[in-house]
């Protein structure tokens, strides 16, 4: 029997628990030949979360939860359920079933079929979401695929189910600022995308603002491409040129026309939006530095403060990653 990890992040999700593990579970009693683990990733919630998992692995075997010490971030979650997944394959979904079990098999029949290494998860529609939402994201892909050599295909979710091998590329990466969709497809293998359509949430609500987004897409940005850098740079060579012909421009209509010099109003708005223009550089520099500063850290991906379950009597507690 081949093994699936089936790794689910949890951030105040109680509500919808229950019924993705009745869901999943009944399209993976269907799986032929695979038995199913499923880790539970408890982000730090302030609900009922991890009483709900503990007595969801109390009564199931096949399942796991780990505990964060504190809300550490869904990328940390999946980093963390993938770490201590022990199967031939690895899954990643949401608790909330906006990633619809019933995909499972489809998943699974094409990564073992050997034509892929992963199989992933695109929605071709976002019904439901605010139109200005939308249409950001949809300019977000556009911008970061033309940012950077890394290709990230719009519209992709975390859903997707990997090969071990695979899951041990991205396990390589230990990056403490993380953007998971572009680390899937920045180590390579094979990929296959399964369309689907926008599914509601089961229960809850999203914790995901347009501010959050925001920052999580400009974090996408900076962690695979350096494009906003030789923006900077190019912005400055410009406006380098454009102030020397302006100045060959004042002196010619001077010796012209004379006393066409005055003008202090424009004058500082042009020195105002320079000084914009600096700020702004010196900004894109500083989000590279912070980056960097909060990776020569090195300070651990997440930290567990408790764990339990079926698969986990030979791990201990407050294991520091």
């Amino acid at each position: 029997m081949e093994l699936l990890s089936i790794i689910v992040p949890c951030y105040n999700e109680e509500a919808a628990l229950g019924a993705f593990y009745e869901r999943a579970s009944a399209v993976c009693a269907r799986l032929p030949g695979v038995d199913v683990e499923y880790i539970f990733v408890d982000d730090g919630s302030t609900d009922g979360t991890l009483d709900a998992l503990r007595e969801l692995a109390g009564r199931e075997r096949a399942v796991r939860w780990l505990s964060f010490s504190r809300n550490f971030g869904k990328e940390a979650a999946m980093f963390a359920g993938l770490e201590h997944a022990k199967g031939d394959y690895a899954a990643v979904m949401d608790a909330d079933l906006q990633d619809p079990p019933e995909l499972l098999p489809e998943l699974l029949d094409a990564v073992r079929g050997g034509a892929c290494d992963c199989a992933a998860v695109r929605r071709v529609d976002r019904k439901g979401e605010p139109p200005i939402r939308s249409w950001f994201a949809r300019q977000f892909y556009k911008l970061i695929n033309r940012m950077s050599k890394t290709e990230i295909v719009d519209g992709a979710r975390d859903y997707r189910l990997m090969t071990r091998q695979m899951t041990d590329a991205i396990l390589r990466l230990r990056e403490y600022n993380r953007f998971s969709k572009g680390i899937f497809s920045w180590v390579g293998f094979r990929t296959k995308w399964v369309e689907t359509v926008n599914a509601q949430r089961a229960a809850g609500e999203s914790k995901w603002s347009f501010f959050k987004l925001l920052v999580y897409a400009l974090d996408g940005i900076m962690a695979f491409s350096t494009a906003p850098l030789a923006v900077a740079s190019v912005l400055g060579l410009a406006l380098c040129a454009l102030s020397f012909f302006a100045i060959v421009f004042v002196i010619v209509r001077q010796l012209v026309w004379g006393g066409s010099a005055f003008g202090w109003p424009s004058l500082v708005c042009i020195i105002l939006f320079l000084a914009g223009i600096q700020l702004f550089c010196v900004g894109i520099l500083g989000q590279y530095l912070a980056k960097t500063y909060l990776e020569v850290k090195r300070r651990p991906i997440y930290i567990l403060r408790e764990q339990g379950g079926g698969r986990s009597e030979d791990e201990k507690d407050g294991k520091e990653l």
